[in-house]
């Protein structure tokens, strides 16, 4: 059996709701957030689980936390799973961002792999920093089940570096709503994507929570 890794991102926060930028920003999950979060679990704890990696955010945590409780696993926290940082967008809203930040917005819309947010952090930059995880789960679980809670954009840039998929394309290729799940087997010709963004273990209502 091969490595099969789960990236799950994050339930809903009121950030997700509205579009706000929020990298290096702590929100909690909403109410919505944590039924996302419960019903993950529910749908996915009869897997074998050989670990689940976490994102050290209020947010990430608090969607890993009922499935490692029902399976009775230790979450394993890394810096290198956190959103990209934003800067000075932090907390903005994309409308304030084009208007206030244009000639940065517009560099980092056309390049984001090269172009930072206004003090942030580029995708090059999230790639190097994600992929050192990614390498550790490898080396360590090179075979069985592995849970990855994490972020939007770290997400989407952990697909394309697995993918082959240019890095400066992550926004435009990847989609990842709120506490979906993408799954990626590892095998003997590389990584295959075998499931992306889904959301299908939430009930009707949950899913129509969309988020950004």
């Amino acid at each position: 059996m091969s490595l099969k890794l789960y990236l799950l991102r994050h339930g809903e926060t009121s950030y997700s709701r509205t579009g706000g930028y929020c990298g290096d920003l702590d929100p909690e999950l909403t109410d919505n957030g944590q039924k996302m979060a419960i019903a993950f679990a529910e749908a996915h704890k009869a897997i074998a689980w050989n670990a689940v990696f976490v994102s050290p955010m209020k947010r990430t945590i608090a969607t890993a936390m009922p499935l490692c409780n029902a399976v009775n696993i230790e979450m394993q926290l890394r810096d290198g799973l956190r959103e990209v940082r934003y800067g000075k967008w932090e907390g903005l809203t994309n409308e304030f961002v084009k208007e206030n930040f244009s000639s940065d917005y517009v560099r980092w819309l056309t390049e984001p792999a090269w172009n930072p947010p206004t003090g942030g952090e580029t995708a090059v930059q999230l790639a190097s920093r994600a992929s050192l995880v990614i390498a550790e789960i490898q080396e360590k679980y090179p075979s069985g089940n592995v849970l990855v809670v994490s972020h939007k954009a770290t997400i989407r840039v952990i697909l394309c570096n697995l993918l082959g998929i240019d890095l400066g394309r992550y926004r435009d290729r990847i989609d990842t709503p709120a506490a979906s799940l993408s799954i990626v087997q590892f095998g003997a010709l590389g990584p295959m994507l075998k499931v992306l963004g889904d959301r299908s273990f939430m009930d009707a209502e949950l899913r129509s929570q969309s988020g950004t």
